[in-house]
């Protein structure tokens, strides 16, 4: 094949090649040997919206229980907000939503907008955020500054303009967004969009550009928001010796300094699981809780108690302790009441989460393992420039192939977030084509997690389906490269002996 001299070559080979890398994905599962009664009931991971991860037996047993019962939904808010403060303290609260991106909305909406209500014009308020992974969603509630960013989220979702990200930005809220310093943003996939490449990016050197913004826009300053994760894949390698990302303790610090609030959208992290909000010194943590956790779909923000408060009096849930009284779908945002079902499976989900911690640990433990033989097993020459990392915090298995791209080398094809909702990203695309359901996998990440179709109803570990999907994805990897030509590329390393 001919060597490419660009990358956009190397994007429309592999564009061209489409059909035929997907003809052959099909075969995958058959010139593997994997069960047919497997393929369609098995993925690797319930962070996608399209297809959640699957109840444990004593979360469906509780819902299905308090379902044929008689509740009321402000006793359900009180049990939840019990068991945070049972790990967290008496200095933290919770509340309930019926999604992550609602919990985002209320959380922008109460502790970062200007106010609606008062005569005369409004002010204008601006929040800094890193130009991070995912931003669009805890960067996206306010118009983009500097002006450059304008249009990056255009083509994010299934829908652009009003419909779409852009549409749910919040009046006289802008974002001020700082590339991370270390990061990479060079255009790759076959949506031709920016890749956010953060493996490299430098905890301190980023505060101090987070620093200098807030200093700029200190007049209009209303809080600051990130990535709630420990990822090394979303710029957080640097933590201290408690495992927690310097950069996000920087920014809570330059919060305290401003007296505004810092949100943290982690929404795949799992509470008692990941980073502690204490030792960051955020105000809002907010969890998509049918992700990692493994709840019914809903959403959950812990916080301190000022941080809370506000929100549950939106949500109608504030309670005689919070300022008001319970009641919901009776307050502004209506429309995000999480429903009795969800309150019933949050619950339990916390109180999964509270005993069987080790359970969790032990699971990713061994999807690690399985990934790190499973990868091992295809052409080597495809490895160098590839860590798989274990990350407790948001129960996931990452395999990051950005350096892949050193030295000059065309590597593994790297998709974008628009490659994944335009059905360009051929990881995602390909294991549909093998009957499996497609984990997160753009930014030259992809993203493991147990829990579909790979744990049973108690929770533990199948590792007989987990080490089929893996290969699978293994297989998939190697055949995206070959189609691509990246193994054809001056400078691809030979394959081990």
């Amino acid at each position: 094949m001919a060597k490419f001299d660009y990358r956009i070559e190397l994007y429309q080979h592999l564009s061209d090649s489409r059909e035929a890398l997907l003809a052959e994905a099909r075969k995958i599962p058959g010139r593997i040997g994997m069960p047919e009664e497997i393929r369609g009931k098995v993925g690797l991971t319930g962070w996608v919206s399209e297809c959640h991860g699957l109840l444990r037996r004593e979360i469906e047993a509780a819902v299905e229980d308090g379902n044929r019962k008689v509740i009321n939904s402000g006793s359900l808010d009180y049990e939840i907000r019990k068991l945070v403060k049972s790990y967290y303290g008496d200095n933290y609260d919770a509340v309930a939503t019926s999604t992550c991106e609602a919990t985002l909305l209320v959380g922008f909406e109460t502790l970062m907008a200007p106010p609606i209500a008062g005569r005369g014009d409004n002010y204008r308020g601006r929040y800094i955020a890193p130009y991070e992974r995912h931003a669009h969603h805890q960067a996206g509630y306010g118009r983009p500054f500097p002006p450059k960013y304008k249009d990056l989220y255009a083509d994010r979702g299934v829908t652009a303009g009003e419909y779409g990200m852009m549409g749910k930005r919040l009046a006289n809220l802008e974002t001020v967004l700082v590339p991370m310093e270390g990061a990479h943003y060079d255009s790759h996939g076959l949506r031709y969009h920016p890749a956010t490449l953060l493996y490299d990016v430098d905890a301190k050197a980023t505060a101090k550009k987070i620093a200098a913004a807030a200093k700029r826009h200190q007049s209009q300053l209303v809080g600051f928001s990130s990535s709630g994760y420990a990822n090394p894949s979303y710029g957080y390698k640097d933590t201290d010796a408690k495992g927690v990302p310097v950069l996000q303790k920087e920014i809570a610090k330059l919060a305290h300094e401003y007296d505004v609030p810092y949100l943290m959208d982690a929404a795949g992290a799992v509470p008692f699981l990941c980073t502690d909000i204490r030792d960051v010194g955020a105000d809002l943590m907010v969890f998509s809780m049918d992700k990692g956790a493994g709840a019914p779909t809903s959403g959950l923000a812990i916080g301190t108690e000022q941080a809370i408060s506000p929100l549950a009096r939106a949500l109608g849930t504030a309670g005689p302790r919070a300022g008001g009284v319970i009641s919901h779908g009776k307050a502004m945002f209506v429309q995000m009441d999480p429903g009795k079902e969800s309150l019933l499976g949050l619950v339990a989900t916390l109180k999964v989460l509270l005993k069987h911690r080790d359970q969790f640990k032990r699971n990713l433990d061994i999807l690690y393992d399985i990934t790190v033989d499973e990868f091992s097993r295809i052409d080597q020459g495809l490895m160098d420039g590839v860590r798989i990392d274990k990350v407790y915090s948001t129960n996931s298995v990452d395999v990051n192939y950005q350096d892949t791209w050193k030295n000059g080398r065309m590597g593994w094809p790297i998709f974008t977030i628009e490659d994944m909702y335009a059905g360009t990203a051929m990881t995602q695309t390909g294991m549909k084509e093998m009957g499996l359901w497609p984990t997160i996998a753009y930014d030259a990440s992809i993203f493991l997690t147990p829990g579909l179709g790979t744990t049973d109803e108690n929770g533990d570990i199948v590792e007989d389906n987990t080490r089929w999907v893996v290969r699978a994805l293994a297989n998939l990897c190697e055949l995206i490269c070959r189609h691509s030509g990246v193994m054809d590329q001056k400078g691809m390393p030979e394959a081990a002996e």
